[in-house]
């Protein structure tokens, strides 16, 4: 990925000009390798993210909402003790390393004026955040602590002095001659990529190769590759550079920087930003959003499956002991023929056989050899009263499981078609209240921010609103919708409660058949072709008691068969 030293310099610069002089109000860590600081400056109410995960580390502007961890990690509360009601003085780049200082004034314990300087290392897997004291450099604490049993050349503990990360003998970025450049380029073509990322200190692989292919041919000294990186100073310096992030066909971010990247220039769709920060929050967003996201559905989809699979086993073993209980009528003809002949029987044997009155058929009745024959045949009565018994509570609870597999296909429709860790987290919430996932560590509770309902404009300009979940859909059918607005539903697919606002008017057509297309579009149905949409009033929609989220019964309905699409406003 492109988070070079080029981007860090950029960032610095615009993260300095938004922040610099403003106070630290509030700081978080979402996650164990992550810290969220809100400050107010010049430019407003302003959060700083800064991430040291091995797999994207970064630090930007946020301007999406974030989980915040409601019980806080030490380094948290360390960050808080040192850094609230600070005031930033300074914001910069070390060198041209991926190594970002922010220096804040504050005070300490004893009312004396102190200067702490978070130092941020975007080093891949070796990223770090360290807190240290700006007088003496000494070490406060860093997010990951590094002993000497991990790394034998720097050590990140507590009360050391603190090093810079080494610089591998590359030369920085900035200070980079004409002579360097030359020495550089004095090797075959396809070496020059290599040659100029193991040699210049602050750029990415993507920007190694757009200079390689800036070198002119007959171009021995590289002049056209100096002269290149020259003009990427300048830019630098005047701000003459404009964020881009390179997305592939499938709408999936490839890779992002300042300046143009050859390699992906007229292969991939570019999108341009106004500030770095954007552009840096827009990439990783997608990127690791999608990642976390297919993550994240994953764990809810197998929870899911695993209650569905308990409970297609439950309704399979219901339905064999249904049907084993349905054939107990033979037990009630046992008793019948032995009431009816007892003066034939006599006790101590282990079987009758008796004339079937139905049928004039001779038939072998067990008997208990430890009973009378009156009590054989009262002890068949029993059978057949027990098994007619458990008949009418098994189909109670075959009704009962059929409909909590009805309610988990829906969720696990909501989940496959989920597009934010928000819906998750909503769908996450409702199945540990219906008891479906155990809930978690109270002390590891984070506060999570509820999605609002999908909304659509069909083209005569009606109002139509989808649930993101059945906590959703039953808010939105039953405390939002009037009674006769209209409502949609996939008819025997699970899929969302969908509702078109009529506001007094009456709805064309039109305008019924692209809800009922949302309808399919928000529902199982979303990659299939005509696809039955049941829709109703909603005063023909009711709620049976004790039902589920989500599941409502209905009347009066017609039914549509439409392809799945969202409204498209004119």
């Amino acid at each position: 990925m492109a988070f070079d030293g080029i981007i860090v310099s950029a960032l610095a610069e615009d993260l300095s000009n938004a922040l610099a002089g403003g106070r630290i109000e509030k700081i978080h860590q979402p996650e164990a390798d992550e810290l969220v600081f809100h400050i107010h400056s010049h430019a407003g109410n302003l959060k700083l993210y800064i991430s040291s995960s091995g797999g994207n580390p970064r630090f930007h502007l946020l301007s999406r909402p974030i989980e915040n961890r409601m019980t806080p990690f030490a380094f948290c509360m360390l960050l808080r003790k040192h850094l609230t009601g600070g005031r930033l003085s300074a914001i910069e780049q070390y060198g041209s390393d991926r190594v970002l200082e922010i220096s804040a004034d504050t005070v300490n314990e004893l009312e004396t004026p102190v200067r702490k300087t978070l130092i941020v290392e975007i080093m891949g897997k070796h990223s770090n955040i360290t807190l240290i004291d700006a007088r003496t450099r000494k070490i406060i604490d860093s997010i990951k602590r590094i002993s000497v049993d991990e790394s034998r050349v720097r050590q990140l503990l507590p009360g050391k002095e603190y090093e810079y990360p080494p610089s591998q003998g590359k030369i920085p970025f900035k200070r980079i001659l004409r002579e360097d450049i030359e020495a550089l380029c004095d090797c075959p073509p396809h070496a020059l990529s290599g040659n100029l990322l193991q040699g210049i200190q602050g750029i990415s692989p993507g920007m190694a190769a757009s200079l390689a292919a800036s070198l002119e041919p007959g171009d021995l000294k590289g002049e056209s590759v100096y002269s290149e990186l020259v003009s990427m100073r300048g830019a630098l310096e005047t701000g003459e550079f404009r964020p881009s992030v390179y997305i592939a066909e499938d709408g999936a971010p490839v890779d992002f920087h300042i300046f143009p990247l050859a390699e992906l220039e007229g292969s991939c769709d570019k999108m341009e930003f106004d500030t770095v920060s954007e552009c840096v929050e827009y990439f990783y967003f997608n990127k690791t959003g999608l990642n976390r996201l297919k993550q994240k559905t994953a764990d809810l989809e197998r929870s899911v499956k695993n209650n569905l699979d308990k409970l297609y086993l439950k309704k399979q073993r219901l339905a064999e002991d249904i049907l084993a209980a349905e054939k107990a009528d033979i037990y009630r003809l046992y008793g019948e023929l032995l009431t009816a002949n007892l003066h034939l029987l006599s006790g101590g044997a282990s079987e009758a056989a008796l004339t079937n009155y139905h049928d004039g058929r001779k038939i072998v009745i067990p008997l208990d050899k430890r009973l009378t024959p009156s009590k054989n045949a009262q002890s068949y009565f029993k059978k057949y009263s027990k098994s007619k018994t458990a008949v009418t509570e098994k189909n109670i609870r075959l009704k009962e499981n059929e409909r909590a597999i009805e309610y988990l296909e829906s969720v696990f429709s909501f989940i496959e078609n989920s597009s934010s860790t928000e819906e998750l987290g909503a769908l996450r919430a409702e199945l540990t209240e219906e008891g479906y996932i155990r809930k978690r560590n109270s002390r590891e509770k984070q506060a999570r921010v509820k999605p609002a309902p999908f909304v659509h404009t069909t083209a005569g300009g009606f109002k139509v609103m989808a649930g993101r979940n059945n906590r959703e859909n039953d808010e939105l059918t039953f405390k939002h919708a009037a009674r006769t607005d209209i409502w949609f539903h996939t008819k025997d697919i699970p899929g969302s409660h969908i509702v078109l606002f009529t506001a007094g008017r009456t709805p064309e057509e039109k305008d019924i058949l692209e809800a009922a297309s949302a309808a399919a579009f928000h529902s199982k149905g979303r990659h299939s072709e005509n696809v039955p949409v049941d829709y109703t009033q909603v005063k023909y929609v009711k709620k049976p008691a004790g039902a589920k989220p989500g599941m409502v019964i209905f009347t009066n309905n017609k039914t549509v068969y439409v392809n799945p699409k969202v409204p498209e406003a004119p």
